[in-house]
């Protein structure tokens, strides 16, 4: 006795096909809980920044702090920051920078900080203590430089 099972082996092979296709289909509908990259921030100009360098410094929001981007920046050099008189100084201050560009950047305003820069490394925030800075200061001076010992 011999039984025909080609029928059989037929459908399961057509319901197997059919299984795959739907599960191949479905790796390239969006699922909602994927994650999707961050768009960049939007610069904003919320103080005025004169720079004697040929590198724009950009300013971002970055949460509740104006974030200055000091990674185009390279060499010696400085930058001064002016408040706008109808929108005062924000909270607070934080800089972007670029390790191997600089060695050390200095800023001056009621109080002095020198933030010495990593040699290697991926790019470090460095934050600005609050009352280095007052809501009177008129402006901010950045330098930075190549030799951490320079006399500035």
């Amino acid at each position: 006795m011999t039984y025909d099972t080609s029928g059989r082996s037929r459908s399961r092979g057509t319901s197997l096909i059919v299984a795959l296709s739907l599960l191949l289909s479905a790796c390239a509908i969006h699922w909602p809980w994927r994650h999707r990259t961050k768009p960049p921030p939007a610069p904003v100009h919320y103080v005025t920044v004169s720079s004697d360098s040929s590198a724009a410094i950009k300013e971002y929001w970055h949460r509740n702090a104006l974030q200055f981007d000091l990674t185009a920046l390279s060499g010696e050099g400085s930058a001064t920051l002016s408040q706008i008189k109808t929108v005062g100084w924000p909270i607070r201050l934080e800089f972007l920078v670029r390790p191997g560009s600089f060695a050390r950047l200095e800023v001056v305003s009621a109080q002095r900080v020198v933030f010495e820069v990593p040699a290697q490394g991926a790019n470090l925030v460095l934050k600005l203590a609050p009352g280095v800075y007052l809501p009177d200061t008129e402006s901010i001076t950045l330098r930075w430089s190549v030799a951490d010992d320079s006399g500035h």
